[in-house]
Order: C-alpha cells, then structure tokens, then sequence
C-alpha cells in the first residue's frame, strides 16, 4: 500500500459510501478498530481508513509508511488490510465466516455473517505485529 496520509476527515469520506452494506460495515469497522487499536482514524489516500502507523524497510533498501490497521468499503466487498499477511493465523480464518484473502488482504461482503471478535483478534495480531519493539537493554 504506497498510500500517504491525507487531512481529509474520515466522517467525510464515510458519509460519501453508497453502497448501504459498504456504509453500515465501515461504521462497524471505524469502532472496532479504534477500540483494538485505541488510535484515531485518518485517510490515507482517497479511500482508506487508517489507524496508527508502520515504518517498513525491504531487504532491497525501499522502505515507507503504511497504516498500522486499516479498511477501505470497495464496491464489491470491504478490505481489511492486515499485516504481516494472512498465512500466520489459518485456525482464525477458518473460524471467521465468509471472506476471501489476497497477500495482506481480508475481503468481507457482510459483516453481520462474520464473527466479529474473530476479526478483532485478527486485527489486533496485526496492529501488535505493527508496532516498534523496544531495543534491547
């Protein structure tokens, strides 16, 4: 995700999802990320919803700033971005309910036929995974 973070409200950008399904799912997202995460949601781009913030660096020198949590409501489903990726966890996708995957991506058409807390964990594994650790002493 080669996104910045933008100054645009998320309220604005959420009052703007057509899609009923879309709009009633980001609003259950914005909570329950802001509750995993206990950080406040920003833009990053002109459609994604993001909480705190990962420094990454590849081996080949490229490094950047991504979301630490993020969603975005896509017309044909949610995104849930999730790092390090999905491959980590298969004993929770398997207890999610209906979803579909890509690399670092969790796809969701309906949040009321997903387990919820499932997901919160998924979320929070991700979030912790994001965060710096503290150097040795």
């Amino acid at each position: 995700m080669a996104t910045e973070r933008t100054d645009v409200p998320v309220e604005v950008f959420l009052d703007g999802v057509t899609h009923r399904v879309r709009r009633r799912d980001a609003a259950t997202l914005l909570a329950l990320m802001e509750r995993v995460t206990g950080e406040t949601a920003y833009m990053w781009g002109p459609s994604i919803v993001g909480f705190g913030e990962y420094h990454y660096r590849y081996d080949s020198g490229r490094e950047g700033v991504t979301p630490a949590a993020a969603f975005s409501p896509r017309k044909a489903a949610s995104t849930v971005y999730l790092l390090p990726g999905l491959t980590e966890r298969p004993e929770l996708l398997d207890r999610l309910g209906p979803h579909s995957t890509g690399v670092g991506c969790l796809y969701l058409k309906d949040l009321a036929e997903v387990d919820l807390e499932v997901l919160a964990e998924l979320v929070r594994e991700s979030y912790e995974f994001a965060q710096p650790t503290a150097p040795p002493s």
